[in-house]
């Protein structure tokens, strides 16, 4: 049976966690049973997700948003002590990972999607507080607006909104899971075809127009989901553990 720390060390080194500057307290958030049997993966840490981790067996839950975030997380009372709560009475252990699992060349929600597109040339992109976390690349042939649309829905379970003011044809992409339209500018300074992200607020409308570009919103949880369960095989194969997802999206 696998060891907390040792899955903590792990992730924390195979991630590079201690090398990404990162609002999120990454790591382990809640410690638990020391002796890992089964982990549950998500994208968000929330009660619906405890509460569903547990009814499955699981005695660590690794997650993308965490629950400390900052200097948060100061007193645990109303909302806070009763997310926790359940993690504490059946000795359940919290570990999660935000930027680090978003940029990762491996394992991250970037280069899933990269890969999930069947890209070429890919490389980094996207600069986020000094970070870079996103991914470009180029279609091995163009392809409709329309088309990509189709594939990316398909691919992870989810309806597209889609602001088509570039090309009909897209042959460069870029990729920024979750709330990733702030590289709308890099996007278009870089002349990319498209820009895919998970949501974006109101005011990108009319940036998105005046720069002549496509931007697809996927939502921001579907975007997300790719990262943990790339995880998954890994820990299985490494630890011998028992894995599962647990799907809550949101929506959004």
């Amino acid at each position: 049976m696998a060891q907390l720390k040792q899955i903590a060390d792990f992730l924390n080194k195979e991630l590079r966690v201690a090398e990404v500057e990162d609002s999120s307290n990454n790591g382990i958030q809640v410690e638990g049973k020391q002796q890992i049997h089964k982990i549950a993966f998500a994208v968000d840490a929330c009660l619906e997700v405890f509460e569903k981790a547990i009814e499955q067996g699981a005695n660590m839950i690794i997650v993308h948003h965490g629950i400390s975030w900052g200097d948060s997380l100061k007193f645990i009372t109303d909302l806070n002590y009763n997310r926790i709560k359940p993690l504490i009475k059946n000795d359940v252990s919290l570990y999660a990972c935000h930027l680090p699992l978003d940029k990762h060349d491996k394992y991250g929600n970037n280069i899933q999607l990269a890969k999930m597109l069947d890209l070429e040339e890919i490389e980094d992109f996207a600069e986020y507080h000094e970070v870079t976390i996103g991914k470009m690349g180029k279609f091995k042939q163009e392809i409709e607006i329309e088309e990509l649309k189709k594939i990316v829905e398909e691919k992870l379970n989810t309806k597209c909104t889609v602001l088509k003011f570039g090309k009909d044809k897209i042959k460069t992409i870029g990729i920024v899971s979750g709330g990733g339209s702030d590289a709308l500018s890099e996007a278009m300074q870089k002349r990319i075809d498209c820009l895919l992200v998970g949501e974006a607020p109101h005011s990108k409308y009319h940036e998105t127009k005046e720069g002549n570009i496509n931007l697809i919103l996927a939502g921001h949880y579907e975007t997300e989901t790719v990262g943990v369960k790339a995880l998954m095989p890994v820990l299985e194969k490494k630890f011998g553990v028992k894995t599962v997802f647990i799907d809550a999206p949101t929506t959004i």
